[in-house]
């Protein structure tokens, strides 16, 4: 997809030159989205948290992210002491609008469609920019990442091949097959809604094979 990741925290002050509350900044780049956005259903009662909104080249809202549990640090899970209990429990929904390939706002050039590759290729580089083995030295880290974010890519993009399987969950109360992987560092999975939009998933700690998704009736909640 040709989108720009960007932290919607990272908002300029308001008028007055005081600066806006940071949940308002970020909870005002979900409500731009001319789409719904998905999270985990009632059946999960922890924590749940906002992340950030991706924007096409035409700066429309594209896709977004929000977290559920504990809130994930960059960390390995080769790290000294970080034994099953230690590990961080979380997931986080991915929601990306299925758009058809379409001229950009300027009309100079054409935005790449989205599918449920693109669900899969964003939830799978979110679990890495957690994630990194912790025999590796710090400074080598860009180039494992660059690595793995195109083994991500790779992986996207062959979603009927082996490194996949299906599983079934249920989206607003209907049961809904997802492309399903797992790997050392926690695990991925990708599908679509009937609303319109792809939903992508991952986490490490909390098993995917309980989880549903809905859509959230208020994003402002995440908030609190």
């Amino acid at each position: 997809m040709e989108t720009t990741s960007r932290a919607v925290a990272q908002a300029p002050a308001a008028e007055d030159g005081q600066h806006v509350p940071s949940a308002r900044r970020a909870v005002d780049g979900y409500l731009r989205a001319p789409f719904p956005w998905y999270g985990l259903d009632e059946a999960f009662t922890g924590p749940r948290w906002l992340m950030q909104v991706g924007l096409a080249a035409d700066g429309a809202v594209e896709h977004g992210s929000v977290g559920h549990g504990d809130e994930p640090s960059v960390r390995s899970e080769y790290a000294a002491g970080a034994g099953q209990d230690a590990k961080e429990k979380f997931a986080v929904v991915v929601t990306v609008a299925a758009n058809p390939v379409r001229r950009s706002a300027d009309g100079t050039g054409l935005l790449e469609a989205t599918s449920v590759s693109s669900a899969a290729w964003l939830a799978g580089v979110g679990l890495l920019s957690f994630t990194w083995p912790g025999q590796m030295d710090h400074s080598l880290r860009d180039d494992w990442l660059e690595q793995q974010t195109e083994t991500a890519w790779v992986l996207a993009d062959d979603l009927e091949g082996p490194d996949w399987s299906t599983l079934s969950l249920p989206v607003d109360g209907v049961p809904t097959p997802f492309h399903y992987r797992e790997s050392e560092f926690g695990w991925v999975l990708a599908g679509s809604t009937p609303t319109g939009v792809h939903v992508g998933a991952y986490g490490r700690g909390m098993s995917a094979y309980g989880l549903g998704f809905s859509v959230v009736e208020d994003i402002a909640a995440y908030t609190s």
